[in-house]
């Protein structure tokens, strides 16, 4: 027998694949997270956010390889397994049936980097990118693994009887709690909050990449939550069945409950908020997707779809602390309460199943110890990074964006790269050429028009520009506000009275040749839609222009060179 048959014996192909293929999934949910945190933040911080879901799960993989595991699995001990560096022990007796050591490894890897990729949404836009990777690999290092022994490790909580199948509390919570404290110790935003103390809605740049983001999670949550039975074999078949169903219910009926419940409390229903509200069901569902029927994940379902709601206004505008993503009702509110409901509508130990309190007293006991260890532990590593490298970075950091000063990256949308990385744009054959460059023509006026719009129409206003014979032309993102002013609308449960610093693309151009009118009504064609938000054309006299490489001014430095 050749040694790799050896080495085979014993390990089934179908759990092993079965494992594989759910860390996997686990893995593709820092995508999802990537794009929620993204577009529910503004383009100046994209790369920043991009970079941070990319890092806590680099950062994260070797120190859960090299002490993580150890803590989590390398002994029964109550409260700390053991420390066994670069996984090196014998875990025989931990390991699921037939699943070899390093895909299980992989697989606990990815929910490790999940528990601390939930910070970044929270503490979006204000955080140094240093102090980030710090505490990212502290929860991954230490804070995670000690409480996810209690809960999977055959830790004291294990001991007791706490049921959380896939994380709601030892993945979520964790998360969720983190994000809450490193919030609050940050402080919010610059410009959330009034002098009264009212909280003001900063919206997010792409709904778009929200909701994709929001997919993403909900496919890979099967795996998150399937792949959980870490088996396909025996009753693990039908029971991975049974919690396909029950994860899906959940976050469908807390989307629908969400929907709902803000279009009657803010008279429409809320796009963001919504999608929150299928993250929350599928957190909430984590703890108690393989003990509770169908129908007690439709209730699930609907609680946390209210709940979630209630968590995100209340962090926002009775405690004051500012997260940008709603991650700490998602996650820490309805993780939480998530699993404190499993020990109500478990059909073998719930209480409503005619089982008595024992199971919702445990339940309720780790939620509060998870909490306690948590809170205790990330007040520490927050204040020591506070009070070292530093947590928050400069007012004027902020302000200009975290892309930029904390990446040297100009933009993350090409379209909108300073006018230096930018060349000018040819045009066609329509360009003017009745006057080729070096001539002068004696009267010739030169023209600013400036065109404020809406950054959607980008594309069809440079084509349509370089058309009519424009030569050159200006692109910079902006933001302000027009007759939005005054406008009374909501953004994630926050009453918004005037939507000022709204994204805009502003272009210039500066014409001679081709005429003033004909850009002002092309450009007017492009854009207009009849309602509110078309934009704006203002029309000046420009003194001179000089073009820098030849000398040449007035009208003959407007025109381009014939090849």
């Amino acid at each position: 027998m050749e040694l790799t048959e050896i080495a085979s014996v014993g390990f089934s192909g179908i759990n092993t694949m079965w494992v594989l293929v759910a860390a996997a999934l686990v893995f593709l949910m820092q995508a999802g997270f990537a794009m929620v945190e993204t577009g529910f933040t503004r383009a100046k911080n994209a790369g920043n956010i991009i970079m941070k879901n990319l890092m806590d799960f680099c950062i994260g993989t070797p120190l859960y390889w090299l002490t993580g595991f150890g803590i989590m699995f390398a002994g029964s001990g109550a409260l700390v397994g053991g420390f066994d560096f670069m996984i090196r022990g014998d875990y025989s007796a931990t390991l699921p049936s037939g699943v070899p050591l390093w895909a299980f490894v992989v697989f606990q890897t990815v929910f490790c980097a999940t528990a601390a990729t939930i910070v970044s949404g929270a503490m979006a836009e204000r955080t140094k990118f240093s102090a980030y990777c710090l505490y990212s690999a502290a929860i991954s290092a230490l804070i995670y693994p000690i409480s996810g022994h209690w809960i999977w490790g055959g830790g004291w909580l294990a001991q007791m009887g706490f049921h959380d199948f896939a994380g709601s509390t030892a993945v979520h919570m964790v998360g969720g709690l983190s994000a809450l404290i490193g919030a609050a110790i940050l402080g919010p935003r610059i410009g959330k909050y009034n002098k009264d103390g009212k909280a003001n809605a900063i919206p997010g740049h792409s709904v778009t990449l929200g909701a994709l983001g929001v997919f993403i999670l909900w496919f890979c949550w099967f795996g998150f939550n399937g792949g959980s039975t870490v088996s396909m074999e025996g009753d693990s078949i039908a029971s991975a069945s049974k919690i396909f169903m029950t994860t899906n219910m959940a976050a469908a009926v807390a989307a629908v409950t969400t929907m709902i419940y803000t279009w009657v409390k803010y008279k429409k229903p809320d796009v963001s908020m919504t999608l929150n509200g299928a993250l929350a069901g599928l957190v909430a569902i984590t703890a108690g997707c393989d003990v509770v029927s169908p129908f007690g994940a439709f209730v699930i379902g609907a609680i946390s779809g209210i709940a979630v709601v209630a968590g995100v206004e209340f962090v926002d505008q009775k405690l004051k602390i500012d997260d940008p993503v709603g991650a700490i009702g998602v996650h820490c509110v309805c993780g939480a309460l998530g699993t404190v409901l499993t020990g109500l509508f478990s059909l073998d130990e719930g209480l409503l199943y005619g089982h008595g309190f024992k199971m919702l007293g445990v339940q309720t006991l780790g939620v509060l110890a998870v909490a306690a260890w948590v809170t205790v532990s990330m007040v520490v590593v927050f204040s020591v990074i506070k009070r070292t490298v530093g947590l928050r970075v400069e007012p004027e950091v902020e302000i200009q964006g975290l892309d930029k000063t904390e990446h040297a990256l100009a933009s993350a949308y090409a379209d909108f790269m300073p006018v230096s990385a930018m060349s000018a744009l040819p045009a066609d054959d329509l360009r003017e050429k009745a006057y080729p460059s070096g001539q002068s023509k004696e009267g010739a006026v030169l023209t600013k028009v400036t065109v404020l719009f809406n950054p959607a129409h980008l594309d069809k206003m440079k084509d349509a520009m370089n058309k009519i014979g424009v030569t050159g032309m200006t692109v910079t993102s902006v933001v302000g506000c027009g007759l939005q002013k005054g406008k009374t609308d909501y953004y994630r449960g926050v009453k918004v009275e005037t939507l000022d610093l709204l994204p805009k693309a502003q272009m210039d151009i500066v014409v001679s040749a081709v005429p003033v009118e004909k850009v002002v009504e092309t450009a007017s064609g492009v854009l207009h839609t009849g309602r509110i938000g078309d934009g704006k054309i203002f029309v000046s006299r420009i003194e001179d222009a000089v073009k820098i490489s030849t000398g040449e001014r007035g009208y003959a430095a407007m025109q381009g060179t014939d090849v």
